[in-house]
């Protein structure tokens, strides 16, 4: 199988690596998907705006994981986010790796360019009680209450944050962060049930797409699919 011989190529530490980031972006992938908002003095107000008005946009980003049960297992990534409202994004990991994710409206796509494996899983069943949601598909706070207690988080780092608890316990999902600074997203921080944080920061936001950006997803050919 591609999976096993590929795995064979890699050494220890770095198929370990690849795993941990993709276990990673899997979580950020049902856990964001959007950023923008206008100024206002508290950060609920700011996402209220943010769900009502964004439309689309772009940005770099830089993801630290780091594993609270675990010493020195800090791993970094980086690459560029795009969204669409309402349910299109995607995730494009250039560094350490090539890993890319994409929400066409209807399946959410999880490709390892270096395993060549493809995970598939239904859109539906993963974004509407995730952190998604708070950015990809709710229309109104309101319906996000519907999944998660919503409230202002004390100002840190020149950033006004709202804190977002899930509702469901059973969950991989403990708690989301979202940090504005001014009317622009800068900071999710994600904390799952496991231990393990992503902390996520954006630059260079842009609210308009280029030309060449897809939310269609094609898995490559000869490459392993594995539906979840």
């Amino acid at each position: 199988m591609i999976k096993q011989e590929t795995a064979k190529s890699l050494s220890p530490v770095a198929a370990s690596g690849r795993r941990s980031l993709l276990g990673a972006a899997s979580i950020l992938a049902v856990g964001l998907a959007g950023w923008s908002g206008a100024a206002h003095a508290d950060g609920l107000a700011t996402l209220d705006s943010y769900i009502k008005n964004s439309k689309s946009g772009q940005a770099t980003f830089t993801q630290t994981v780091t594993n609270v049960n675990k010493k020195g297992t800090a791993r970094q990534s980086s690459g560029t986010f795009s969204f669409k409202r309402p349910g299109q994004f995607r995730f494009d990991y250039t560094k350490p790796f090539k890993q890319t994710i994409v929400a066409d409206g209807k399946t959410l796509w999880m490709y390892d360019a270096g395993l060549n494996q493809v995970t598939q899983r239904s859109q539906a069943q993963v974004l509407d009680a995730t952190p998604a949601a708070l950015v990809a598909s709710a229309t109104s706070l309101k319906s996000l209450q519907t999944h998660y207690q919503l409230e202002n988080a004390p100002a840190q780092n020149g950033l006004e944050w709202v804190r977002a608890t899930p509702k469901a316990q059973d969950g991989q999902i403990k708690s989301v962060m979202i940090g504005f600074q001014g009317k622009n997203l800068r900071s999710l921080v994600i904390q799952d049930n496991f231990g393990q944080r992503s902390d996520i920061q954006f630059q260079n936001f842009g609210s308009k797409l280029p030309a060449n950006v897809s939310f269609n997803f094609k898995p490559p050919a000869g490459a392993d699919v594995l539906k979840q």
